[in-house]
């Protein structure tokens, strides 16, 4: 059975993840992407979004600081399942 200090030792936070998401201009899209972090207690440190038109295409980028590596992999591969959206970039 593993100490606590190797479980610590295991965990790897990274210092901000970012992530940039492409998607459709739909209403309820924002809300959707916003709860992957609220239902985890998180609060993004920086959300921007840009509307292009008339493509009506959004352009999201969000980061937030103190997630695991596996958090992050795991939220980005939820966003990509959203209905809506195109393209998910998680760094």
């Amino acid at each position: 059975m593993p100490s606590s200090k190797a479980a610590v030792a295991e965990t790897v936070f990274v210092a901000a993840s970012r992530f940039s998401v492409q998607a459709s201009a739909e209403p309820g899209l924002m809300p959707r992407l916003l709860e992957l972090f609220a239902k985890r207690g998180l609060v993004p440190d920086r959300w921007q979004s840009t509307l292009a038109r008339p493509a009506m295409t959004l352009s999201i980028d969000i980061e937030i600081a103190g997630l695991e590596r596996d958090t992050a992999v795991y939220v980005a591969n939820c966003m990509r399942q959203i209905a809506g959206v195109e393209l998910v970039l998680a760094a």
